[in-house]
């Protein structure tokens, strides 16, 4: 009994010393507290409109015919583009389009309206500057759009003599409709916010759990990770107590990030809430001990950030959403089952977005858990060398002496 008090005792003293360490340190507070509080809310402001309307474009018209007048002002009614220049040659477009006052450009030929009165195919030109995606899907919807309005317009009007309920089978031949499955308003934050918001769990936690582990090298006199004193005996007393203090921390936080936030900015909440959260705890287990793992080799305070804030952008694309999973080369999907966040990412989207189950996303849900318990052996692996370093470090001062 007497061992099972002391090994709890010293478990609540790590765990008491590692929460002082969280709030005694102001650059660990940046990484648990401020970071994780406005981050979110600075990337969901930004693409809070989630589509881009009215992007600016200039358009050709070597026609000038009624017809090429029609068609341009049907383009500039819909709510992707705007023209805002009517240029006399493509040249006058290309250096609109180059100084950034418009991102695409529209050229109507000069055979327009003769090839549509002899009943013969006619191209127009859209082009977009492809450094942004978005614009490109705005130009090319909307001429899209249009372009089929008046094909359809154009065959009714051939057609001559007809019923109304035969000009509109002449319109629609096939009736359709268009259903954004789990993203109705096709937006960017509905897609992409979520994944950011596990990112964010994961990066925080690595950067802070590493400054944390920096500071207490530079405060050793040793220079190790774990202090040589009686507390720090037992080694899964070292490692669950400091773990706890994280997850004690975590827990409040994860809810904000991923419950607060999306209802704050009106994103996509089908998911069960009991599902998220139960699929949310391997995942935090997860982050903490590899955050773990990893700080045992971060020797500064400063070395955590140079070593994992540039690993945020590539491990958003290799988690397979932003860029199919299929696309993904087999060895950076390799790298990828390294991290929490490809699994993290990819289920909690499929039920808080999706409304899938947690058994929809068991697969996801067991390699968090698969990851926490492999993560947790080499913590304690970690640990154990730190701790017989530094007990060798100190025998061999004694021997010194």
């Amino acid at each position: 009994m007497y061992n099972w008090r002391q090994a709890f005792s010293d478990l609540n003293y790590i765990f008491r010393e590692e929460l002082r360490t969280i709030i005694r340190d102001k650059g660990v507070i940046i990484f648990f507290f401020l970071v994780p509080i406005g981050y979110p809310l600075l990337y969901t402001f930004i693409y809070t409109n989630e589509v881009v309307r009215d992007v600016p474009i200039a358009v050709v018209d070597d026609c000038r015919s009624a017809q090429s007048r029609e068609y341009l002002r049907h383009l500039d009614a819909s709510p992707d583009v705007h023209i805002i220049s009517y240029c006399a040659n493509m040249n006058e477009a290309k250096s609109l389009i180059k100084h950034r006052d418009a991102y695409g450009a529209v050229h109507i030929p000069r055979d327009f309206s003769e090839k549509l009165n002899r009943g013969e195919q006619v191209y127009v030109g859209a082009y977009a500057d492809m450094s942004g995606m978005l614009y490109y899907k705005s130009v090319l919807t909307a001429n899209t759009n249009v372009s089929l309005a008046m094909n359809a317009s154009i065959k009714v009007e051939r057609a001559g003599g007809t019923t109304a309920e035969q000009d509109k089978v002449a319109e629609h031949p096939i009736e359709y409709e268009e259903v954004s499955l789990y993203n109705p308003q096709n937006g960017f934050a509905t897609f992409l916010i979520p994944a950011v918001l596990m990112l964010i769990i994961q990066q925080t936690l690595l950067l802070g759990v590493g400054m944390a582990a920096g500071t207490a090298r530079e405060k050793n006199a040793f220079r190790n990770l774990v202090p040589v004193e009686r507390h720090h005996r037992g080694l899964l007393r070292i490692v669950m107590g400091k773990g706890a203090a994280y997850l004690l921390v975590y827990i409040p936080l994860s809810v904000y990030v991923l419950a607060v936030v999306p209802h704050l900015f009106h994103l996509n909440q089908i998911g069960n809430p009991w599902d998220v959260a139960f699929f949310v705890l391997p995942f935090l287990i997860a982050c903490i001990a590899f955050s773990m793992t990893v700080s045992a080799f971060v020797r500064h305070r400063e070395m955590c950030i140079m070593l994992i804030v540039f690993t945020s952008v590539p491990l958003l694309f290799i988690s397979g959403l932003s860029w199919p999973g299929s696309a993904v080369p087999p060895v950076w999907k390799a790298i990828s089952y390294i991290f929490p966040s490809t699994f993290g990412i990819n289920g909690f989207v499929a039920i808080n977005n999706m409304g899938a189950t947690l058994g929809d996303v068991q697969h996801d849900w067991y390699m968090l858990w698969a990851q926490a318990g492999i993560y947790v052996i080499t913590t304690c692996a970690v640990y154990k060398a730190s701790i017989l370093r530094a007990r060798q470090r100190v025998i061999e001062m004694w021997k010194k002496q």
